[in-house]
């Protein structure tokens, strides 16, 4: 059997990647253009991708493809319609970046909250070696308990991440943008009430026709002055260019952001060009990939091969 992994430098080197050569002949491509995933695939029985696009056209012309291992929860790359007509599997993996995806987001917020960078700079620099008194107030901040921490979208991450915001001491509230209603111990808001409320506001939604473009200029205008806006979901659940204009515009107090419409984001975009830098923290689509998480997705991907091949 032929396995054909098409990005695999977007898991890096976990020793879990192995597996594959027990399974069958396995092929790594680091990464693949989109005009080189057709020829790839030829005569591969097995197809393993992370965010490349294997279409209708791709999986015409590779008719020993059987199985489409998806490399991450989400499998918007994939033509599924095309694949459940042509009789081929498509599998993907959860739960694998729960840890991993809570921690990072509340590593941003501290980060972000308590200006981390800025007082190491002010140390380092030596600033703080000219000063008369023991404590420098540059940047003030404010302590998570007792605040209210939204969390928009209360799946397995979003419910980790409420744990964390508990243990803190801080009130957690929630919003379902479905309207799904939760057995939890939170209170579940309106959206009105979620944003004019929230000190926090953590998001942790699928990108959906419920949740596409819906933090806007006009819905962060909403949210309190001194609020702070965390997404490590997906990108194009922020409009990104009215959360740069809110920041410029001293709508919220700040944002972390570690995930993007576009990916990697272009020179231009909007986030680059923000005036008030020092409002927005960002990371390059970090959040899921704690070595643990990518050695559990890649122990995952080869348990549904295994399925596969048992039948």
């Amino acid at each position: 059997m032929k396995i054909v992994f098409l990005d695999a430098r977007t898991l890096g080197d976990v020793p879990t990647i192995g597996q594959l050569d027990t399974l069958g002949e396995t092929i790594l491509h680091p990464d693949t253009q989109p005009e080189q995933v057709v020829e790839r695939i030829q005569g591969a029985e097995v197809v393993i991708t992370n965010k490349v696009k294997v279409t209708r056209e791709a999986m015409t012309n590779a008719p020993e493809l059987k199985l489409i291992c998806v490399a991450a929860t989400g499998m918007n790359n994939v033509d599924l319609t095309a694949a459940n007509e042509l009789g081929i599997q498509v599998k993907n993996v959860k739960g694998y970046s729960t840890d991993s995806v809570a921690q990072q987001t509340i590593a941003l917020l501290l980060a972000l909250l308590n200006s981390t960078a800025y007082y190491d700079d002010y140390v380092k620099t030596g600033e703080y070696s000219q000063e008369r008194i023991f404590t420098h107030l540059g940047r003030p901040y404010w302590e998570l308990s007792g605040k209210r921490f939204g969390i928009l979208g209360l799946g397995e991450i979003g419910r980790q991440v409420a744990r964390i915001a508990l243990a803190f001491g801080a009130e957690v509230v929630y919003f379902s943008a479905s309207g799904q209603e939760y057995n939890v111990i939170y209170e579940r808001l309106e959206l009105d009430e979620f944003l004019q409320t929230c000190d926090v506001i953590s998001i942790h939604a699928p990108l959906s026709p419920d949740t596409e473009n819906l933090l806007n200029y006009a819905r962060i205008a909403q949210m309190k002055p001194t609020a702070l806006l965390l997404n490590t979901s997906r990108g194009g659940i922020v409009n990104e260019a009215d959360l740069a204009k809110a920041l410029d515009d001293d709508l919220i107090a700040g944002a972390a952001i570690d995930v993007f419409t576009q990916e990697p984001i272009p020179a231009s975009h909007p986030y680059l060009q923000l005036q008030k830098k020092e409002k927005l923290l960002l990371a390059p689509h970090i959040a899921w990939s704690s070595i643990e998480a990518r050695t559990r997705l890649m122990e995952k991907v080869a348990d549904n091969i295994r399925g596969y091949l048992a039948g």
